[in-house]
């Protein structure tokens, strides 16, 4: 059995990543998916959230918004609709989307596209986490 995964990250835009790993999670649509080496062939739905992954050297995340995960062999394959990794959020930005989707959420009125505010407000939320920083400020 191997000892490490190959993960690799592709968007509609671009190549993100392609790294080793010890450890990748996903966030799945019914919860975050961990997987480790020798992991049992897997295809799943993404959700949004935080995709993590561990190597020797430390630790990484992607902020991801749907998509899809392959597991195959040790190769760990996210064709994701939307990632970011934290150098590239602007936790400013994040969080007054975050503030915008929470007021459209509390607002209850029947103009109010309750999915879609949900989604913003699950997407900054993500975003904040990536960085780090915690999203109730």
């Amino acid at each position: 059995m191997a000892e490490r995964l190959r993960l690799s990250v592709v968007t509609p835009e671009r190549a993100l990543l392609e790294e080793e790993a010890e450890e990748v999670q996903v966030p799945g649509l019914n919860g975050y998916l961990g997987i480790l080496p020798g992991h049992a062939p897997l295809f799943s739905e993404l959700a949004i959230g935080r995709l993590s992954y561990r190597q020797a050297s430390g630790t990484g995340s992607l902020m991801i918004a749907g998509g899809f995960v392959e597991v195959l062999d040790d190769d760990v394959r996210v064709l994701a609709s939307v990632a970011e990794p934290a150098t590239e959020i602007d936790v400013t930005r994040a969080r007054e989307a975050l503030r915008r989707a929470r007021a459209r959420l509390g607002t209850g009125g029947g103009d109010v596209d309750y999915d879609r505010a949900l989604a913003a407000a699950h997407r900054a939320s993500a975003r904040i986490e990536v960085t780090g920083e915690k999203p109730d400020r």
